[in-house]
């Protein structure tokens, strides 16, 4: 038995399919027209930047990929051009290839990527492709939608005609669920944890008002989560005088004042900028869908 195995992976922008949800949402999410990028996963010692110079199969992959939600009226953008405009700005800061990898689709502008493996078999009975496909909402990393198509079983050497097949069998099932989870993330917005949290030996505290104020910090931060979170969702899970932990905070997919993208990044940003409005140090980091606010001062 010969087993080739391929995976890629395929980012969208909002709105999916140019889907309206039953609730009316601001006219720049409407206005958005999707956007599709297929990019190659990596596998430990691969580059995402170079991989598919030598690969045929993964590039074949990508190609009928992209046919596929372009023949479903989704417009697509070019991996290589994409990637090589990124290396010619100097988007990559790092080596790292999850790094990348995440770099890359948040210079794409993508909302969901939708990460799929493709494997073909060779049999006595015939050569079959089977195609898995995960969909995620990019910023975040929430599960939109899964499928698994296979091509059947023939008995050919035409790998292409196979993954073709696979891919047909699969992509208005993938299509069709993925519009219907984000249908409800344009809604209800997409979800965020925040964990903040002091530093050691800093005289500050959460229990403690900052200058000039007659709240303490976590009444305060309360405050702006509820004036900041998508339609005021937020939920605390619990505050001590050094840690606030709020588990679920919902975010809009897009800006309503400019209608671009907004995600964990943006979030994190306005955050940080209020606490250092307040005379605090403070540092962000950002892990999928968890910001860690760190206060180091005063």
């Amino acid at each position: 038995m010969k087993m080739v195995s391929l995976v890629l992976s395929v980012a969208i922008a909002t709105p999916l399919l140019g889907q309206v949800p039953a609730t009316p949402v601001p006219t720049s999410t409407l206005t958005v027209q999707p956007k599709i990028m297929v990019i190659p996963f990596t596998k430990e010692g691969e580059d995402i930047r170079t991989v598919l110079e030598a690969d045929l199969g993964r590039r074949i992959a990508i190609t009928k990929v992209k046919e596929a939600f372009d023949r479903r009226g989704v417009s697509t953008v070019d991996f290589v051009a994409r990637l090589k405009a990124a290396n010619d700005i100097g988007v990559f800061t790092t080596n790292s290839q999850s790094d990348i990898k995440e770099q890359l689709i948040q210079f794409s502008g993508a909302d969901i990527y939708v990460q799929v493996e493709v494997s073909s078999s060779q049999l006595t009975e015939g050569t079959a492709a089977t195609i898995i496909m995960g969909a995620y909402e990019a910023s975040t990393g929430t599960s939109l939608a899964n499928k698994v198509a296979n091509s059947g079983r023939f008995y050919t050497s035409d790998i292409e005609r196979l993954i073709q097949r696979a891919v047909d069998n699969s992509a208005d099932d993938l299509l069709s669920t993925m519009q219907a989870k984000f249908s409800v993330m344009l809604e209800e917005g997409r979800s965020v944890l925040v964990d903040i949290s002091l530093r050691s030996g800093i005289r500050t505290t959460l229990d403690d008002p900052p200058p000039g104020k007659n709240e303490s910090l976590a009444e305060l931060l309360e405050k702006w989560f509820a004036d900041n979170a998508w339609r005021n969702q937020y939920h605390l899970q619990g505050t001590t005088g050094v840690r606030m932990l709020v588990d679920d905070v919902r975010l809009p997919l897009r800006d309503p004042g400019n209608g671009r993208n907004y995600g964990a990044s943006q979030f994190g940003t306005a955050l940080a900028a209020y606490c250092r409005s307040l005379g605090l140090t403070v540092t962000r980091d950002i892990k999928g869908n968890t910001i860690f606010l760190t206060i180091t001062g005063p």
